[in-house]
């Protein structure tokens, strides 16, 4: 008997496109990587130290901020916290947004001049003899050594103070004596708004000694607005400020609230 060699059939063509035909309609699409998962092999990083760069995180918590923002919030912190007798307190009672710009809309017709503006008229009216020096400029007046001499004098129409000096010592006398020479004061936010009104980085306070003919008007109606706020009101001399609780002892107070209403209802 002659034997029969065993060798493979060659493969349908046409069998093979149905069996994979059937195989794509039972399962669902595939991606690229997941039909070709040699071309794609998982590589993950190692994040010790000195192997893979650290993706970038949100740090602020861990920032060492200058030494200065943290004194200045500690300082609002400890403000909020401790009782603050009403010498100090007072000074967060400030004028609000809308008569702050019109206080500042007056401040700002009455900016002394600079140094350059000064040699210019000086050396204009040199020049000129038959007017001499002439009158100086009506201008706001700036130093607290001198606010202070214009108040005893009651020579000062109208005193600014800034609620933001610091240390607080060097005007925290200042709305006593303009309510004892009766002269009007009010106390706006903003030291360094202040300051660049006389060309200055800060200024403790400013006072206005006389104004023009056209901003007498708005001066008077500045003054009745400022009277009852701070030289009449006697409530912000009695009034003390701070003894505010942190956040995690008003959530322990909470709780201790809540489990002894709930202990009540049982």
């Amino acid at each position: 008997k002659t034997k029969k060699n065993k060798t493979n059939p060659t493969p349908d063509l046409s069998s093979i496109i149905m069996v994979k035909n059937s195989q794509k309609k039972g399962k669902k699409s595939q991606s690229y990587a997941d039909q070709h998962p040699w071309l794609f092999k998982a590589a993950p990083r190692n994040f010790g130290i000195g192997r893979a760069i650290q993706p970038k995180r949100d740090m602020t918590r861990f920032v060492k901020w200058p030494r200065y923002v943290r004194v200045q919030r500690q300082r609002a912190v400890l403000y909020s916290r401790l009782k603050v007798p009403p010498s100090i307190a007072q000074f967060t009672h400030t004028l609000d947004r809308n008569q702050a710009t019109n206080v500042f809309r007056l401040l700002s017709h009455y900016r002394p001049e600079t140094k350059v503006e000064k040699k210019q008229r000086l050396t204009a009216a040199a020049n000129d003899d038959s007017q001499g020096k002439g009158a100086k400029p009506v201008v706001l007046k700036y130093g607290i050594n001198h606010i202070t001499t214009l108040v005893e004098q009651k020579k000062a129409k109208l005193v600014i103070i800034a609620h933001d000096v610091d240390p607080i010592e060097l005007v925290v006398w200042l709305p006593a004596l303009c309510r004892k020479m009766d002269v009007p004061y009010c106390i706006v936010k903003g030291k360094s708004r202040l300051g660049h009104l006389v060309h200055q980085k800060t200024a403790t306070a400013v006072a206005l000694t006389e104004v023009r003919k056209e901003h007498a008007a708005l001066l008077q109606q500045i003054i009745d607005n400022v009277r009852p706020q701070f030289n009449d009101n006697a409530a912000i001399l009695k009034k003390w400020g701070g003894g505010e609780l942190g956040i995690k002892t008003q959530a322990m107070l909470r709780k201790r609230r809540l489990a002894a209403e709930r202990e009540a209802r049982v």
